[in-house]
């Protein structure tokens, strides 16, 4: 068989600087979980704004996750052949451009438009990140390290996010959050530029266009059928459904004949790579689409303030970010693809801890599964990013990245679809809600417990990889 065509630009002669990598890395990551969580901080603000309806605000809180499920492995794949560093550049870039969309938005559609465009821009950033840090940490106490590190960098931009914009809708001004990305991403992007040494893949590939295609339009489908059938669209739901599932084929097909495919299929014979793969689906689908759901619960059933509903949620999400950092104190045996495990039977054991509420009950009676949530979150993110790249061939951590974070957010799709159709009380009475709630918890709960039990298996037996 011969070797692929290297076509991509040759790269750039620079000394790799690991920590310089680690925090330009961690800091692209931190904005776009930033833009990705803020919405969940000040939607009632911003709808009324735009003059949002039901179905509006359905598609601004599920647009960036389209972007980012869409392309996270073509960016991946690129990233890996053509340049991590020149991939994440263009990432930053484009995060600025969808925030300035936002920011200068009058209407939901254009709105919406710019929320794609960051979660393309998420994609870049995200998937180069994680390869790059794979690139530049080759040891495995080194890589453990710098996992932790990644990993907190999601937790954090999750925990700023909706707070951010909580203090600027008290101030009047929630625009001022998507300037504000706006110049971080700018400052990122010139950084990444001047700081980051270029790596890629010792032996480059044409990119993959029938796959990129195919991919991407039935990522696209899938996700826009989750959104329409948590409006209750039956037909455009069927529709979008039978096309996800002809271009899911159509892409299983191209990879199979392709001689270079962008995604090599059989990784998933690859015991640790599917245990990563259904980690990361499980995490979205389990504490992701609970705590998505979280802030609504909290601001309508629970009467609080949109600020106050984000700092309750950041005691889960601020948890995460000290647990990551530690993570990489874990006795050998426990580290790698048991973490996955650990994860997500603490967050499946939490959020059945929050269940059983009242009409009358504190938020205080929230406190302790978040804080358990938080520490199992904590370990799964650093977790996650660690096996991502563990996982594929050393030279494709691009991939590996793109990979398990698509499954991640086309698992917070699914949670937050089976969350909104279980949890939101049509009548919309207390009661109903609250109710509703304790069923999306234990729901939610089952769901991470099933996975950690799936990857438990997945797992027995294998080696650790450090």
């Amino acid at each position: 068989m011969n070797r692929p065509t290297a076509v991509a630009p040759p790269i750039r002669a620079r000394t790799p600087r690991p920590a310089t990598t680690l925090a330009v890395a961690s800091l692209g990551t931190f904005v776009a979980l930033v833009a990705f969580c803020a919405p969940l901080g000040n939607m009632p603000t911003v709808a009324a704004a735009l003059s949002a309806g039901p179905a509006a605000q359905t598609w601004i809180l599920s647009s960036m996750s389209v972007g980012l499920a869409a392309v996270l492995l073509t960016a991946g794949a690129l990233a890996d052949d053509y340049g991590r560093c020149r991939v994440f550049h263009w990432g930053a870039w484009l995060l600025a451009l969808g925030a300035v969309v936002g920011a200068v938005s009058q209407e939901p559609v254009l709105f919406i438009v710019g929320r794609l465009i960051q979660g393309v821009a998420g994609a870049a950033l995200i998937a180069a990140s994680l390869g790059a840090v794979a690139h530049a940490f080759t040891t495995p106490g080194a890589r453990a390290t710098a996992s932790g590190i990644w990993g907190a960098s999601v937790g954090a931009g999750i925990t700023v996010g909706p707070v951010l914009a909580g203090l600027l809708d008290l101030a009047g001004w929630w625009r001022g959050l998507y300037w504000a990305l706006a110049a971080a991403s700018l400052v990122i992007g010139q950084v990444a530029t001047r700081a980051l040494a270029e790596s890629r893949s010792a032996v480059p590939k044409r990119i993959d266009v029938p796959g990129a295609v195919t991919l991407c339009a039935a990522m696209v489908l899938v996700l826009v059928a989750l959104v329409e059938g948590r409006q209750g669209n039956l037909a455009a739901t069927v529709l979008c459904g039978v096309g996800a599932a002809v271009f899911t084929l159509a892409f299983v097909a191209v990879e199979r004949r392709r001689p270079f495919p962008m995604l090599d299929l059989a990784l998933f014979r690859r015991r640790d790579f599917l245990a990563a793969t259904l980690a990361a689906l499980a995490t979205g689908a389990g504490i992701i689409g609970l705590m998505s759901f979280a802030c609504t619960f909290l601001v309508k059933t629970m009467h609080v303030s949109t600020l106050a509903a984000a700092g309750v949620i950041a005691l889960w999400s601020g948890t995460s970010v000290v647990a990551s950092l530690l993570a990489r104190t874990l006795p050998a045996r426990l580290a790698g693809s048991p973490q996955l495990v650990i994860g997500l039977a603490g967050v499946g054991v939490a959020m059945l801890t929050m269940t059983g509420l009242s009409p009358d009950s504190s938020l205080l009676r929230l406190v302790p599964g978040l804080l358990l949530a938080g520490v199992a979150s904590g370990l799964l993110n650093a977790g996650l990013g660690r096996q991502a790249v563990a996982s594929v061939p050393a030279d494709q951590g691009g991939l590996g990245s793109g990979a398990n974070n698509t499954a991640r957010y086309l698992g917070s799709s699914i949670g937050v679809t089976v969350v909104s159709i279980i949890a939101l009380d049509p009548v919309g009475t207390v009661d109903g809600m609250v109710s509703g709630w304790n069923y999306a918890a234990v729901t939610t709960g089952l769901i991470s417990l099933v996975g950690a039990g799936v990857v438990g298996i997945l797992v027995r037996g294998t080696a650790v990889r450090r």
